[in-house]
């Protein structure tokens, strides 16, 4: 039997997964503290956020951008759409993937993704993909679960994430600063915490 595309897995598992999403969320959301605030409230103009899951980012956006959402789940996008609408939120939310986004070169003035590039098949191509479509003088605004700076943590995360990315794809030993910063842009805000395993940053094109 063939192995399954990266991709068509990924939309698998979040599909099946969306109902529990935000339940899972408030769980655990202690581990990312503030971080949804953080990023959102630097936002500004017209703003893609990639990887919008089920809108949990969307009441912290201030007031006046323009927001473009893309995910690759149609049941995770049905969650944000639903929220959206409650919050009285417009905003463009279509299926689209992270890999290959569907916009011209600089589209928009900033680019935010929470904790999405962990479950990217190719998060390489993910983060070229928003540098590209970020304008001259755009930011780019993560926050996500990453490899962690003590080895003992680091150990645990190598000897868990075995059987995550077999499982859901999901990659606990990724840093996507290494890969912004090779791309280009200049990183002006970053905060590491919770021993290392959380950064959120602020990256200038």
């Amino acid at each position: 039997m063939a192995a399954e595309d990266p991709t068509g897995k990924a939309r698998r598992v979040w599909n099946a997964y969306a109902s529990r999403y935000d339940r899972d969320m408030r769980l655990i959301g202690w581990l990312f503290a503030d971080g949804r605030r953080w990023v959102c409230s630097r936002a500004e103009g017209d703003v893609l956020e990639v990887g919008v899951g089920s809108g949990l980012n969307l009441e912290h956006y201030p007031p006046g951008v323009r927001l473009t959402g893309i995910d690759l789940s149609p049941a995770m996008l049905a969650l944000a759409r639903r929220r959206a609408a409650d919050l009285s939120l417009a905003a463009d939310l279509r299926e689209a993937d992270a890999q290959a986004l569907p916009f011209a070169d600089a589209t928009f003035d900033t680019v935010v993704c929470t904790l999405s590039l962990c479950a990217i098949p190719d998060e390489v191509a993910a983060v070229a993909q928003m540098c590209r479509v970020l304008r001259p003088g755009g930011r780019l605004l993560l926050l996500d679960h990453v490899v962690s700076d003590r080895r003992l943590l680091r150990s645990g995360q190598r000897l868990v994430e075995f059987f995550t990315v077999r499982l859901a794809g999901e990659h606990l030993t990724r840093r996507p600063r290494h890969l912004v910063e090779v791309a280009g842009l200049q990183v002006i805000e970053a905060q590491r915490y919770r021993a290392g395993v959380v950064e959120r940053l602020v990256a200038v094109r």
